[in-house]
């Protein structure tokens, strides 16, 4: 289970701090000058240049011109970290499958600190909204509004949910988003039941989805999938039964792979 920010005390290093205040600032603005993100972090401006020198020589930030921006280095971290990651590696194939068969956006998400990391998306022939749906990969996200992170509150302990929604609220992004923690609980009841949650233009207008948990053998949640598409596709028996057992399907498939791998490796050697 992933820790929130705060769920731990302990003595933490301001430089090691600020460094890491630079480096997601940088992101959210897509690049800065000295002076913009010494008044963004209300720092001086000789503090950050400091900061930004000792990130150049550690290859993890570059110069263009004025402008400060993250290095390629973030990306080598990041696919290890991805490949690292035993869900993706295994459901990476299936979701594969799954996106060609629906043709519409399929992903893979797991949660960390009470948002959603999104692992991997692969789009089907007739998928919409790519522009969207690679900013969504980029950074974390809600979960009480998408079909992927309500598959994954579904199979925390309330006490868990609880603490998420505290943390970070129940952000309005339509008028079908849920708000209130009341009716978070008894969604989360629903999807427990019928195994399967959904989007239902909860997040963007026009868009539906369907998603399903992914839990290992113990029945700890690993991550969630989903599928993504308009409503004027996402509609009727395909909305409420054809894409929920697709999506549950391929969910089981990924976790008896996973379970399968985790068997192989405790296989005694007789040789």
């Amino acid at each position: 289970m992933a820790e929130l920010p705060g769920d731990r005390s302990s003595r933490t290093l301001q430089t090691v701090s600020t460094s890491a205040d630079i480096i997601t600032t940088l992101v959210e603005l897509d690049g800065a000058r000295v002076t913009e993100l010494a008044n963004h972090l209300n720092l001086s401006k000789s503090a950050v240049y400091n900061h930004l020198t000792t990130l150049r020589q550690k290859n993890l930030v570059v110069k263009s011109g004025d402008d400060y921006e993250l290095s390629y280095q973030f990306l080598l971290l990041g696919e290890y970290v991805r490949n690292r990651s035993q869900i993706y590696r295994v459901a990476r194939p299936e979701l594969d499958r799954l996106a060609e068969e629906c043709g519409e956006y399929v992903h893979l998400s797991t949660e960390q600190h009470g948002l959603g990391i999104n692992l991997y998306k692969v789009h089907g022939p007739k998928a919409v909204g790519s522009d969207y749906q690679t900013a969504k990969l980029q950074k974390p996200d809600y979960l009480h509004y998408s079909a992927t992170g309500k598959a994954l509150l579904a199979e925390l302990p309330r006490e868990r949910v609880d603490t998420i929604v505290e943390r970070h609220g129940l952000v309005s992004r339509t008028a079908n988003t849920i708000t209130t923690a009341a009716d978070l609980h008894e969604e989360l009841a629903r999807i427990r039941e019928q195994g399967y949650s959904c989007n239902d233009e909860e997040e963007i207008e026009g868009l539906r989805a369907v998603g399903a948990s992914i839990c290992d053998r113990e029945g700890t949640v690993l991550g969630s999938l989903s599928v993504s598409g308009p409503t004027s596709r996402l509609k009727g028996d395909r909305f409420h039964e054809t894409i929920p057992e697709l999506v549950m399907s391929t969910a089981n498939v990924i976790e008896v792979n996973i379970n399968m791998s985790d068997q192989s490796s405790n296989l005694p050697n007789l040789s």
